[in-house]
């Protein structure tokens, strides 16, 4: 058997998003009739269609198949050469298989998205805002990021200021804002500010936050302080004007009783007779005594007369993970640790577990609506849902809304906990506590537990983890998570 080919351009050229097509003629050369199976074998095979998928050829006859190349604008469309080839497999003697080579090469495409994380922050001296960007093109992301505001009202140190991203990754960059003002009392003000992301020759990509600033001192403070001190002005100036008259009843008393011991006769005596101090002091004490228990035994009764303080009910609170991270951390207080729980629609709220122990039910089949998640030790959380996109076009989801964050023994909630809400197909979680480490894994319906994907706190490109699915038509059912 022989099989004469020819690839007609043998190297051709496409933009991403495009297609182009090349024809394959072949012969058979032989002396009996067969029949031919094609596949497109290399790197860009899963983008690769080839019409008919067979053909059947007398001895000596021709036959065309057209190779029609589509590749997607994402980052998987490898710009540069790309080399292909085609597997002939002839059904007659499938041993000699014949394998012609040609080179398509993909033109490169720049795309970028940027994003503050989060995109509001607060703070009396500092705010630490995050900007992730992500390189959507297919070629490597030199980028410049600088900010700037109206009025000049913030400084700014970014690190770093220069970044390198490979097509289909993300950097981090830390940015530190400093009001050049600061604010003793008052209430908070809101200081919009714009961080600009520059390329060569390209218009610079503007993300716009906010940074509220907080007063030193909160002016219900500053109010309570004034009051307090003007009612101690006050009662000092009425105690000055309105003084007291303090005066003894039992002195008093005592020189009444000895003025009535006096004799009643205006004769003159040799000696006039002493007051009885010590009968009339006694019976004077008697008497305050007296009045003191009768004062008692009022007392006694209006306590008495009081009734008992009537018994409360109290609901359970429901625990949340900030409820259980907390309980930890007061054991514990020199570790780390993440508390998470997990919302299904026909379960509600799972109970709240930590440091790794699953929540969910890994293999039930339920999908994941929502996570909560809290730590300590960490100096706070960052986080987001990547769900079901019921609008997408290339079988991946997408992140509903901007990054959560909270500090520690907060809860933070990611996700939708609403009638109809989409599924989770994973999460993506970050810890502010410098050499904090955050781990995790998911468990993916019909795929099982992922591998445990941790976070490098010395890195700027990779301080966070995912853990789940870009499918989207799976979904997760379970997570476990450790820092």
């Amino acid at each position: 058997m022989s099989l004469w080919t020819s690839l007609e351009p043998a190297s051709a050229t496409v933009d991403p998003g495009d297609s182009t097509t090349v024809r394959l003629r072949l012969r058979n050369t032989g002396d009996v009739v067969d029949e031919y199976r094609f596949e497109a074998v290399g790197s860009v095979a899963p983008y690769t269609v080839v019409e008919p998928q067979s053909l059947r050829l007398y001895p000596g006859t021709t036959g065309t198949v057209e190779l029609t190349f589509a590749p997607p604008r994402t980052p998987d469309a490898t710009a540069g050469p790309n080399p292909y080839a085609v597997r002939i497999t002839p059904t007659e003697h499938p041993e000699a298989t014949t394998v012609p080579e040609g080179n398509l090469t993909i033109t490169p495409f720049t795309e970028m998205r940027a994003e503050l994380v989060p995109p509001t922050v607060k703070g009396r001296f500092r705010g630490r805002p995050r900007l992730a960007v992500d390189n959507l093109g297919n070629t490597k992301l030199t980028a410049s990021v600088s900010g700037s505001d109206n009025g000049d009202q913030l400084s700014y140190e970014i690190r770093p200021s220069n970044v390198q991203i490979e097509p289909g990754r993300a950097a981090f960059v830390e940015t530190t804002l400093k009001p050049r003002r600061i604010i003793w009392f008052g209430s908070a003000e809101q200081r919009p500010y714009t961080l600009a992301v520059q390329r060569s020759g390209v218009t610079p990509l503007a993300v716009e936050g906010t940074y509220v600033q907080r007063g030193f001192l909160p002016r219900w403070l500053a109010v309570f302080l004034s009051f307090s001190m003007a009612l101690a002005i006050t009662a000092v100036m009425l105690w000055i004007a309105y003084k007291p008259q303090v005066r003894s009843v039992a002195t008093e008393r005592l020189e009444q009783a000895a003025i009535s011991t006096l004799p009643p006769s205006a004769s003159p005596t040799p000696e006039a007779p002493k007051a009885p101090s010590a009968e009339v002091e006694a019976p004077a004490a008697t008497e305050t005594q007296q009045a003191g228990e009768a004062g008692d035994g009022e007392g006694a009764g209006d306590g008495a007369g009081g009734g008992g303080s009537e018994e409360e009910e109290t609901e359970a609170q429901e625990e949340t993970a900030a409820t259980a991270v907390l309980r930890l951390a007061a054991k514990d207080p020199s570790a780390r640790h993440i508390c998470y729980r997990v919302y299904t629609s026909d379960q509600g709220w799972s109970d709240a577990v930590c440091d790794g122990v699953t929540a969910g039910s890994a293999g039930s089949g339920t999908p994941l609506k929502a996570v909560n998640v809290a730590v300590s030790g960490t100096n706070g959380t960052s986080g987001n849902a990547y769900v079901y996109n019921s609008a997408s076009t290339d079988g991946k989801g997408y992140y509903p809304g901007p990054w959560t964050s909270a500090d520690d023994g907060v809860d933070n909630y990611v996700g939708s906990t609403e009638k109809d809400a989409p599924n989770m197909l994973g999460h993506i979680i970050t810890v502010d506590g410098g050499a904090s480490t955050v781990c995790q894994s998911a468990y993916v319906k019909d795929d099982g537990w992922t591998s445990s994907v941790c976070s490098d706190p010395g890195s700027t490109t990779y301080n966070f983890s995912y853990a789940g699915t870009w499918d989207n038509d799976s979904w997760i059912e379970a997570v476990k998570l450790t820092v």
